[in-house]
């Protein structure tokens, strides 16, 4: 969570500095480039990487096991992300458009950051995971200082295609840099061993596939929203340069619940599904869910426009006339909340072993997700994705959470609820009250560094440290 903290706070430079730097449709060009991506990259990842922590840490034979594993991601990356640059070639939609060459550049980054993937099984499952933070954070440096310095060099609101593909080629340097690294780092831990072993293969693939398929969902209907505003849409570099960017934002909003879950399941498989510490766990758990949950979506409800204009340019406002990155950040605050309830749901399911219910439902968010924004696109653009953002994410949180609840009862008394509840409105309040305050860049910085701390005294004051942090030992 260090990890995709600070990787957050860099990419949102890094995201200033292509908004700064390129011009409004350029942004959009390279916004959609990783939006086309993000869909082929969830299929290459094919629930491969929940499969593999469990298979390293049983195995006896690790660095044939990890050998196997890179092979097999190797083999489907290359189909699928293969599959979305001879896509994007021939779409008539797109031709005589930038962004077939610019999601070829872009297709690196997710062919190195899932190939590190892999990798990152060796440091979970040896407990060092530090050193992914290091080749992580590393990259990002890299990618924002490359990106910064074109940026110092005194381009702005380029038109110049050469620079929004400069800009994806860093981020494809930064990705190797990642690999490079983790492969450096699980050098002196577990050794990966090369094997194509087809057999092997196939039973890790079978093993995957309820995982590959629940995440295929969640692709769907959280993903393709970007790839149908640049479809349906012949503004959609203007749609996608105000969508892309606050979707960037979100993205930490819903990443954070998956490391945290990814960080307690393990533990939560080696003990008694409805025991009183299985409980006990998860009731924590939940509760830190709803808690990051209540950050997030106040902050993008509440502070939008500063927001906006901290991490972009004042061309990306709205106005009386055209909604802009603050309208999509304020329409996307509900579902960043709600996604820690169907995350929740998500893995206690699959954790559960009940991935049938779990891709039934996912199955009904998904098509009502493409439903609902092929709808809406044509009409409403970007807005039209938010409206569908959060209609899906309703559905979802009614369908997965009262699920994951019977089938894994939580310990979570009222009392804390009701502690939950007052850190959510004095945390509100306090927002609300600083918002006339923030006037500018530097303002909303010093007010982000001031709401930090307050977040703090908050937690300790509503007695959250005492309801999910661990308790000493007598």
């Amino acid at each position: 969570m260090a990890s995709q903290i600070t990787m957050a706070a860099l990419s949102i430079l890094t995201v200033k500095f292509v908004a700064v730097g390129l011009s409004q449709e350029l942004a959009g060009t390279y916004n959609s480039a990783y939006g086309f991506l993000q869909l082929f990259g969830i299929l290459a990842d094919f629930g491969l990487y929940a499969v593999a922590v469990r298979e390293v840490s049983r195995a006896t034979d690790k660095e044939r096991v990890l050998g196997t594993l890179i092979v097999l991601r190797t083999v489907i990356l290359l189909l699928s992300l293969g599959s979305a640059i001879v896509l994007v070639w021939i779409l008539p939609a797109w031709q005589g458009t930038p962004l077939p060459l610019a999601v070829t550049i872009a297709s690196l980054v997710p062919f190195f950051t899932l190939l590190a993937g892999i990798l990152r099984t060796v440091f979970q499952v040896t407990y060092s995971m530090h050193t992914v933070f290091i080749a992580e954070v590393t990259q990002r440096i890299f990618t924002a200082a490359a990106i910064g310095a074109f940026i110092v060099a005194g381009f702005r609101e380029s038109d110049d295609v050469m620079l929004c593909f400069a800009f994806l080629a860093i981020g494809g340097a930064g990705a190797l840099i990642l690999l490079l690294l983790s492969l450096y780092f699980s050098q002196s831990r577990i050794r990966p061993r090369l094997v194509f072993d087809r057999g092997e293969m196939l039973r890790m693939l079978k093993q995957a596939a309820p995982f590959g398929l629940a995440f295929l969902c969640t692709a769907l209907y959280r993903q393709l929203d970007v790839t149908l505003i640049a479809l349906l849409r012949p503004d959609f570099e203007l749609q996608n340069a105000y969508y892309g960017f606050v979707l960037r934002m979100a993205d930490m909003g819903y990443l954070l619940p998956t490391f945290l879950l990814n960080s307690v399941l393990p533990v939560l498989s080696s003990m008694e599904s409805k025991s009183n510490e299985a409980r006990a766990l998860l009731g924590k758990t939940l509760l830190l869910l709803l808690i990051l949950g209540s950050v997030s979506a106040l902050f993008s409800a509440l502070w939008t426009r500063p927001l906006v204009l901290l991490l972009t340019r004042e061309a990306y406002l709205s106005t009386a006339t055209t909604p802009g990155s603050d309208t999509a950040l304020a329409l996307l605050a509900l579902p960043m909340f709600l996604n820690g309830l169907v995350t929740f749901g998500f893995y206690t399911l699959l954790s559960g072993n009940a991935w049938k219910p779990l891709v039934a439902s996912l199955s009904i968010g998904a098509v009502l997700s493409v439903a609902l924004n092929l709808v809406l696109i044509p009409q409403q653009g970007f807005v039209g994705a938010g409206i569908t953002s959060i209609i899906t994410h309703i559905v979802l949180t009614v369908l997965l959470l009262p699920q994951a609840l019977r089938r894994m009862p939580v310990a979570l008394p009222w009392n804390h609820i009701g502690r939950w509840l007052a850190f959510t409105t004095l945390l509100a309040a306090s927002l609300w009250m600083y918002q006339p305050f923030l006037l500018g860049e530097i303002a909303t910085v010093i007010g982000l560094m001031s709401m930090s701390v307050l977040l703090v005294v908050l937690f300790v004051l509503c007695g959250l440290h005492t309801t999910v942090l661990p308790r000493r030992a007598e």
